[in-house]
């Protein structure tokens, strides 16, 4: 795919997306004539993908027939970082500094009229803005109800007059109410609360289905409240259109699937139980009374597209991780320029591993790359520092060199009672048996000592790997063959 990739007028969207991304590779996407349930069906057979050999490729899904709904659903388009390597033209080696420096550089968004934004083609209102038009669906076994999974969340602080946008998930707790579950430390909390203090409903849209930027800068914090439409504008290289909601003042994205508008109520009276849910550790966690999002309109675009997050899977996992990673080697890299890769595993649920390398000048540099990851990703408990020969997004060559260029006695750092993430579950309190925010964390020093011979690594010429193509060797093997070898 090339930064050319643009729909209808030149826009970018997620038909444009999907246009580029199946040209570039048809394996890409299967799709699902058959009527399915929308309580587990759907995503049972996303899971039996990820492990058949069949589909190598992990593909999206699209859904033409979920039960009982209006719309065609999609999930898991954010289920590799391949395809999220690829809505920003880059690959998976490239994606982290790609997005680095796409999200330095954000893009401020244009209003357009709403005869210009194809989310205005269809508006439901009153009776007609039912949740259950939508293939909403019960993702895992113990999940409270069926989530919404996807949307950007889109707020407004009273005081500052700016727009924030983040993503949550949302319980559905009948046609018109949604569980509206903001971290307590997040910016559309503080917004919330301000709103609280004035005792007035606020207004809230959330968006649904656009280019995988619109989700990707969802997951980033900008400086100070708001920010992350810009962000979006950045990751596509091009503003991010916005126009006027039907039932408040706030821009909603032009260009998105759908919109579904409500207010939040202010009331502590007015909370419900919600949870529990499937979370990026998946284990079920995060269970207690939230406010209700309360539905004042939905709006389509012409034959919308439903996009759901798959979550507590690898696409739940992949699509926080690479926002994580872009912006955290930016704030590495302020302290420790000579960074030169930063990854977070799908292994380790993409927040609670790193796997960092650097062009190591000074021995005990490992430390200082370590503590902005720790101060700005308080998810993060294990970090391992590399030498820039190490492929970081190469697993095993990562733990080739933890076998090989690490001593524990030596290389090991424990920082005990650090602020952590309370969805993981072997967090604690100020009591150490008692649940809480915090957690002991490692850095383990991989790289190799300078100043001392240490043996050089083994490798075959890089020139020659380069020249030969398995591709232009190789073939299947027949099934004479298979017969002869038993």
């Amino acid at each position: 795919m090339s930064s050319t990739e643009t729909g209808t007028h030149g826009v970018k969207d997620l038909r444009s997306y999907l246009a580029a991304l199946l040209d570039w590779d048809s394996t890409q996407l299967v799709v699902v004539d058959k009527e399915v349930d929308p309580e587990f069906e759907v995503t049972a057979i996303v899971d039996r993908m990820r492990t058949d050999p069949g589909y190598g490729a992990y593909p999206a899904a699209l859904f033409k027939n979920v039960r009982g709904a209006e719309l065609p659903l999609l999930i898991n388009l954010h289920g590799t970082y391949d395809r999220l390597a690829r809505a920003i033209d880059a690959t998976p080696q490239t994606m982290v500094d790609a997005f680095s420096e796409r999200e330095r550089t954000p893009v401020e968004p244009v209003t357009v009229d709403r005869d210009q934004a194809p989310v205005k083609a269809v508006v439901w209102t009153g009776g007609d803005a039912r949740l259950s038009r939508l293939p909403i669906l019960r993702h895992q076994e113990l999940d409270a109800g069926k989530y919404i999974t996807s949307a950007m969340t889109i707020t407004r602080d009273p005081e500052l007059n700016v727009q924030n946008g983040g993503i949550f998930r949302g319980q559905i707790f009948s046609d018109t109410e949604i569980g509206f579950q903001a971290g307590p430390h997040q910016n559309t909390a503080l917004i919330y609360r301000k709103w609280q203090k004035r005792g007035e409903p606020m207004p809230a849209a959330m968006a649904i289905g656009h280019h995988p930027a619109m989700l990707l800068a969802g997951t980033t914090t900008p400086p100070g409240i708001g920010g992350e439409l810009e962000v979006a504008g950045g990751l596509m290289g091009q503003p991010m259109r916005l126009v006027k909601a039907e039932t408040s003042d706030l821009l909603v994205p032009a260009d998105a699937e759908i919109v579904i508008e409500g207010f939040v109520d202010p009331g502590k009276d007015t909370f419900r139980e919600e949870g529990p849910f499937g979370e990026y550790p998946r284990y079920y966690t995060g269970v207690g009374r939230q406010p209700v999002f309360r539905v004042t309109a939905i709006t389509t675009r012409r034959s919308p597209v439903y996009v759901d997050v798959f979550n507590a899977s690898p696409e739940h996992l992949a699509l926080g991780g690479l926002a994580r990673m872009g912006f955290l080697i930016n704030r590495v890299r302020d302290v420790v320029p000579n960074v030169t890769a930063l990854h977070l595993p799908v292994s380790g649920v993409a927040r609670n591993h790193a796997y960092i390398s650097i062009r190591k000048q000074a021995d005990g540099e490992a430390h200082r790359v370590a503590f902005p990851v720790f101060a700005y990703s308080p998810a993060t408990k294990h970090i391992f520092v590399v030498d820039d020969d190490i492929d970081v997004t190469n697993e095993s060559e990562v733990l080739w060199a933890l076998a090989t260029r690490f001593q524990a006695d030596k290389d090991l750092a424990v920082l005990n009672n650090s602020v952590g993430s309370r969805l993981n579950p072997p967090t604690y309190g100020y009591h150490r048996d008692e649940k809480g925010g915090m957690e002991s964390k490692m850095i383990f020093d991989c790289t190799r000592p300078l100043g001392v011979d240490f043996p050089v690594a083994t490798r075959v010429p890089l020139d020659v790997k380069e020249r030969l193509d398995p591709a232009e060797y190789t073939r299947p093997v027949t099934a004479d063959e298979l017969s002869f070898l038993g």
